[in-house]
């Protein structure tokens, strides 16, 4: 199902208000309109804000929505920060931004940015081109169905994409590798590893569910909960090798 909660949610909240207003003062005005002499002459019903309404939505369908989905099953977008769900997110300890679909799948994306940058490698060092990229063109996407499509709808996160290429695997050793375990596993299997397709992509993370998984908001709740309480999250560096931990990540490998 493609996902056009943006427009729906804008465009009833939008119309609802001007259609509220349209009822409101056809109620106040219902008295005087009775009391006054019959008019024999037919006139439109006409609401110029409801119009406006409509005429703003089918303005931003066709600068932003695409009407295509990526592989997990997110609309892509045509821009980024145009009054649409990606936007440019700061990646807090970085002092880097990506672009990122907002909410819940920008919290999942860059708690997994944060922890690579400080559990397997510092990205955004001086002068480093293109360290982190979220959002991708449309245009650029041939085929829907690859992980990297999900860029386009904000909902995957490449790092370093010039250092990890497709097809390429090794990049990694295998105590960073279990790191991007253990990151994993913070997400319970909602975000995917790139390096575990085929091709590989080990640079890439993306959401593998939809807009409509329920657990989606659970987990980054609990995400967002661990970012205020000290002791958790990203920047606490905990021993991956104990049992337990490992236990946890086998869970989501």
């Amino acid at each position: 199902m493609i996902r056009s909660e943006m427009s729906r949610r804008r465009v009833l909240t939008t119309v609802a208000g001007a259609t509220t207003a349209a009822l409101t003062a056809g109620a106040v005005l219902a008295p005087a309109a009775a009391a006054a002499p019959a008019d024999t002459g037919a006139r439109p019903l006409t609401n110029d804000g409801l119009k406006k309404a409509l005429s703003d939505l089918e303005s931003r369908r066709r600068r932003l929505l695409t009407g295509r989905v990526s592989g997990n099953g997110w609309e892509m977008q045509k821009a980024v920060d145009a009054d649409g769900e990606i936007v440019t997110c700061p990646v807090p300890g970085t002092g880097l931004k990506v672009a990122l679909r907002e909410g819940d799948p920008a919290t999942l994306l860059v708690h997994v940015v944060r922890r690579f940058h400080y559990e397997i490698a510092a990205i955004g060092l001086p002068g480093e081109p293109d360290p982190v990229q979220g959002w991708v063109a449309p245009s650029g996407v041939r085929d829907s169905g690859l992980p990297r499509s999900n860029q386009a709808s904000g909902t995957a996160v490449a790092i370093r994409p010039g250092s990890y290429p497709p097809g390429v695997r090794g990049g990694l050793t295998e105590a960073q590798r279990l790191v991007v375990r253990d990151i994993i596993a913070d997400t319970e299997g909602l975000v995917r590893w790139g390096g575990d397709d085929r091709p590989a992509q080990e640079g890439l993370f993306y959401l593998v569910v939809g807009p409509d998984d329920r657990s989606t908001a659970r987990v980054a709740a609990k995400i967002r909960a661990w970012d205020v309480t000290p002791g958790l999250g990203a920047g606490v560096v905990a021993d991956m090798t104990g049992s337990a931990r490992r236990r946890r990540a086998a869970r989501y490998s």
